[in-house]
């Protein structure tokens, strides 16, 4: 039956809801860092499910274990005790340095179990109205709550009221957070994305995410980074914040810690792993035993295939490869991010580049309107880092020519 689907969507099914303007394409299946649509179109992918598909696709490790799993037991609640859990919790917490974890299924859920962790924190300390500093261009979910705290106007349009209790300032600007904050009692958290993702691949700078912790705890504030996007071996370390070698009180994970299944998880350190008792937050699916053994089998294959070591060698190659093709290019801004999570800026809307670069075999995504955003699966190699090179700097460069 899938065979008979046309590999090119004309038109979307009206029984689907339109929230997603989609590119009329339908994947078929894929093998590592290739996918192809069901008309037999291949596509090397540069977006790697926006993240989310760490070891690629139908990797030969991943998927048996996973069948397996399937044939033992998917889904039993949360009323019982899970064994996986345990097995995953206790490696976020060797790789993190933190406490404990609680599992949930989406990084929106995770966002939102760090908020909730905020403000009962902050309650537990007599603070009736708690707040939270948030910072421009974030991207944190689509929920009211992660949405009020997410930095972008457009996708907040025609939500509001939007929740109150947030404050929000610039990137890397340790003055404008200190006068923000000034004399606020009410303030119980700092919460930032290490890399943001949506934004625009906007990183936080080392020092600052040391000057952020350092008046955290000067200020008895949660420092709670979330790590959706750029945590989970992207950057080359397990996660982003470490390259500052400081810790937070609270890390939202998700997207790649799964491969592919869906897995949300927040790690707390000591001062916020006992916030949260019996009945103060809960979920349906997440930490279900397939979901766990997805973690598991992830984080066991990122160690044993060198990984961490990968995104580093081939984001580095990448990223130098992009910037000699793109030398002296007018319309170029900024090439930036940091291992196999980079952004390519231009100083035009770029939004045509999606559709152009998938009729040239290969898939990526522009976000903040100008920015080319490249999240390929960690496995990919230098030779496939090349070919996203030799396909996307000429579609570059045609497209500034059209428009200067």
């Amino acid at each position: 039956m899938t065979a008979a689907l046309p590999g090119h969507i004309e038109a979307a099914s009206p029984h689907v809801m339109p929230t997603y303007g989609r590119l009329p394409i339908a994947l078929s299946h894929g093998q590592g860092c290739r996918v192809w649509d069901v008309n037999g179109k291949s596509y090397l992918d540069a977006l790697g499910g926006i993240a989310v598909n760490t070891l690629g696709h139908n990797h030969p490790r991943l998927v048996p274990a996973l069948q397996e799993q399937i044939g033992k037991l998917i889904h039993c609640s949360n009323y019982y005790h899970v064994p996986l859990q345990e097995t995953l919790a206790d490696k976020l917490v060797a790789l993190s340095g933190l406490e404990n974890v609680f599992f949930c299924s989406t990084g929106l859920e995770a966002n939102e179990a760090a908020l909730k962790l905020a403000r009962k924190f902050g309650h537990d300390k007599g603070i009736e109205r708690p707040e939270i500093v948030v910072y421009e261009k974030a991207f944190h979910g689509r929920s009211i709550a992660t949405l009020s705290a997410t930095g972008n106007p457009k996708i907040q349009a025609g939500f509001g009221p939007l929740v109150e209790g947030f404050i929000r300032v610039p990137l890397n600007d340790i003055e404008a957070l200190k006068a923000a904050t000034a004399g606020n009692p009410n303030v119980v958290a700092v919460f930032f994305e290490a890399i943001q993702g949506e934004g625009g691949i906007n990183s936080m700078s080392d020092e600052y995410l040391r000057q952020a912790r350092a008046l955290c705890d000067e200020r008895d504030w949660l420092l709670m980074i979330d790590e959706v996007q750029c945590g989970m071996g992207r950057t080359g370390k397990w996660f982003a914040h470490q390259w500052s070698g400081i810790k937070p009180d609270v890390m939202p994970l998700a997207k790649g810690l799964g491969s592919g299944v869906p897995v949300g998880a927040v790690v707390a350190g000591p001062k916020a792993a006992h916030i949260f008792g019996p009945g103060n937050h809960g979920t349906t699916f997440g930490g279900n035993p397939l979901a766990m053994r997805a973690g598991v089998e992830t984080i066991r294959i990122m160690e044993e295939d060198g990984l961490l070591a990968n995104a580093t060698l081939a984001g580095d190659h990448l990223r130098d490869a992009l910037a000699r093709e793109l030398a002296n290019v007018t319309g170029l801004k900024e090439i930036r991010g940091r291992g196999l999570m980079l952004g390519v800026e231009l100083t035009t809307p770029c939004g045509e580049l999606v559709q152009r670069a998938a009729d040239n075999g290969l898939l990526i995504s522009v976000t903040a309107d100008t920015v080319i955003r490249l999240v390929p699966s960690l496995i990919m190699t230098t030779a496939e880092a090349d070919e996203v090179v030799a396909i996307l700097c000429p579609l570059i460069k045609q497209l500034l020519k059209e428009k200067a």
